[in-house]
C-alpha cells in the first residue's frame, strides 16, 4: 500500500477537473448519485443510512427508485421496524437481494430504537457497530448525512485510485486509509461523489473511455495497458497497409 509525492502533486489538477465536470456549483448537494439526491431532498441521516444499505450491489437508478418508494410510506426507524415485512419487500423490490435487505433495514432500525433512541449515530465507531454497516456505509452516512469529511470507498473509488496511480492497494479498506493520507482533508468530502460519477461515465470498469479523460498523462492503467495495446494495433495496421 503506497502513495507518493508525485501522486499528491496531481490531486489539485484532478479535483479541479472533476469538479468543473460534475460539480460546477461546488456543492455536494448538486451531485447526481442516489445518495446526493437523497441529501438534497431530505438532509436526513436515517434516509442516507437505509439508502446506502439498499445500494449494495445495486445500480444507482434502482437504489433511487426503491428509496423513493420506501420513504414515501416509511420514513422513520419506528415505521420501518414495525412495518410488515412483505410490504417492505414490495417497496424495495427494484434493488438486488431485496428480501435480505428488507430483513437488514428492519434489523438496523430496531437497533437504532433499542440503543440510540431512534437516532443515527454520528461517530464512525458507533456506526460501524450497527448491523449491516461496514466502513463504506459508515463513511457514507458521515459524508452525506452529517457533512463530515470522510472518504467512502466503493468499487469505483478503489478502481480509479489504483488506475490513476494515486495508491497501490488491494482492498477498499486499504484504499480508504491511503487516500486519507494523500488527499488534503478539505477535499475529502467530494472524493466519493466525483469518483463515482467519473467511474460511471469515463473510467468504466470495462471499456473505459480513455479518449474523454484528462488524466492520460499520468494514468498508470493507460500507460501500462491501453497505450501498449494501441501501439500494437497501430503497428499491425502499418504492416497490413504495406502488404496491400
Amino acid at each position: 500500500m503506497t502513495t507518493s509525492a508525485s501522486a499528491r502533486s496531481r490531486i489539485g489538477f484532478l479535483m479541479r477537473d472533476l469538479s468543473r465536470r460534475y460539480l460546477p456549483a461546488g456543492d455536494l448537494h448538486e451531485g447526481e448519485t442516489a445518495l446526493a439526491k437523497i441529501v438534497a431532498e431530505t438532509e436526513d441521516p436515517f434516509s442516507v443510512l437505509i439508502s446506502t444499505i439498499l445500494s449494495q450491489r445495486t445500480r444507482d437508478e434502482m437504489t433511487e427508485r426503491a428509496s423513493r418508494q420506501l420513504f414515501a410510506k416509511y420514513r422513520t426507524p419506528s415505521a420501518i421496524a414495525n412495518a410488515d415485512r412483505a410490504d417492505l419487500e414490495r417497496l424495495i423490490k427494484p434493488v438486488g437481494f431485496y428480501r435480505q435487505k428488507a430483513v437488514q433495514i428492519q434489523r438496523v432500525s430496531r437497533v437504532l430504537l433499542d440503543r440510540h433512541e431512534g437516532h443515527v449515530p454520528r461517530t464512525y465507531e458507533e456506526l460501524i457497530e450497527l448491523p449491516q454497516v461496514g466502513p463504506k456505509t459508515a463513511n457514507c452516512v458521515l459524508v452525506y448525512g452529517y457533512g463530515e469529511a470522510r472518504i467512502p470507498v466503493d468499487t469505483h473509488v478503489h478502481r480509479i485510485s489504483n488506475r490513476l496511480g494515486l495508491v497501490r492497494t488491494r482492498t477498499p479498506e486499504q484504499t480508504e486509509k491511503a487516500l486519507m493520507r494523500v488527499f488534503p482533508r478539505d477535499l475529502w468530502l467530494h472524493v466519493n461523489e466525483l469518483f463515482i460519477r467519473f467511474g460511471k461515465e469515463v473510467c468504466r470498469p470495462i471499456g473505459p473511455r480513455c479518449e474523454a479523460c484528462s488524466f492520460r498523462s499520468f494514468c498508470r492503467y493507460y500507460r501500462t495497458v491501453v497505450g501498449p495495446k494501441r501501439a500494437a494495433q497501430s503497428r499491425r495496421r502499418k504492416r497490413t497497409s504495406r502488404r496491400a
